[in-house]
């Protein structure tokens, strides 16, 4: 019975409940010696016994309460790195990958969700060539996870003259921050170099040597983090990513390695899967694996996405 307390024993969320519980314990036991020690005093020891139980009840119930929220936060954290890549298109690409970062920047704002640049690299017309974002808030990852994919965009450009139609894509990788990561690494893997930084802070920022650049030398990725005001916190942030990438393709290896076949039609898509077409002519944003479209594209490009996010989340409660 003993190893049964040890998760509510080791959880610091739920020490000081079980530290109450072992007292309800002790108490328990005396109650039970006192029942057998004298016949008297039975009928009193019932009623107190009852009551420890009850108390012992109610707290098992708030300890398991809170291990499931925290295994449910494992599986769906409230933080991730959303990254977006300009792919095929040029400047018309790039152009599309910051409109899609502003969608996802607007949504976080509607939801009350933390939003911050990490790093970001921009085209010559104010696109994103890349960049990565931190969102931070409930259910943010259960939301977001299903955007992970190939985006493509269809529309006439401002700079054509003709009215010819262009068709650029935009990838979009979800990463979870989670308070425990399986992955090790070692740290003689790691090199880290700092340069000045370039996000809010003034001149200040320009003076010290803020931004991170983390490689990791058995895979060869590079992680960049420059907007926050310390070294340290940077350098944070691109190790919490870092781990987040590894963690994530090892996952996509052990998944192929199962199976070759989907579990299910919705599911989060891999990164150079095409999931979703905005198709400006005809108002209209169509997802490839739902079969379903939604129109007004202005209003989903100002971050109305919701009808988008409950449509996965009706597939995975059908799933």
């Amino acid at each position: 019975m003993e190893n049964d307390y040890e998760k509510y024993k080791n959880n610091p969320k739920t020490k000081y409940l079980f530290e109450s519980f072992e007292n309800l314990l002790r108490e328990e036991k005396e109650l039970l010696d006192m029942k057998e020690g004298d016949v008297e005093l039975n009928a009193l020891a019932d009623e107190e016994y009852k009551k420890v139980a009850a108390q012992k009840e109610e707290l098992m119930k708030q300890m398991e309460k809170i291990l499931t929220e925290d295994k449910e936060e494992e599986e769906f954290p409230n933080e991730i790195v959303l990254e977006v890549r300009a792919g095929a298109g040029g400047e018309e690409a790039a152009l599309f990958a910051g409109l899609l970062a502003s969608m996802y920047e607007k949504y976080a704002q509607k939801k009350g969700w933390e939003f911050k640049r990490i790093d970001e690299s921009e085209s010559n017309l104010g696109g994103f060539k890349e960049a990565s974002f931190g969102i931070k808030g409930k259910d943010v990852y259960r939301e977001l996870r299903h955007e992970m994919g190939v985006h493509r965009i269809q529309r006439v450009p401002h700079t054509e003259k003709s009215g010819r139609i262009h068709t650029s894509t935009a990838s979009i990788a979800v990463l979870p921050i989670r308070s425990h990561f399986k992955i090790e690494i070692n740290p003689s893997d790691i090199e880290v170099t700092f340069a000045r930084g370039g996000g809010p802070g003034g001149q200040n920022v320009n003076k010290v040597e803020t931004a991170v650049r983390v490689l990791h030398k058995p895979t060869g990725l590079v992680i960049r983090s420059m907007n926050e005001r310390s070294q340290q916190k940077n350098r944070d942030n691109a190790m919490a990513i870092l781990a987040a990438k590894l963690e994530q393709a090892n996952e996509e290896k052990e998944a192929q390695k199962l199976s070759s076949e989907r579990k299910s039609q919705i599911g989060t898509a891999d990164r150079s899967e095409k999931i979703r077409t905005y198709n400006t002519l005809q108002d209209r944003v169509t997802d490839h694996r739902l079969k379903k479209s939604w129109h007004n594209i202005e209003r989903i490009f100002a971050g109305d996405i919701e009808a988008i996010v409950e449509a996965f989340r009706d597939g995975d409660n059908h799933a």
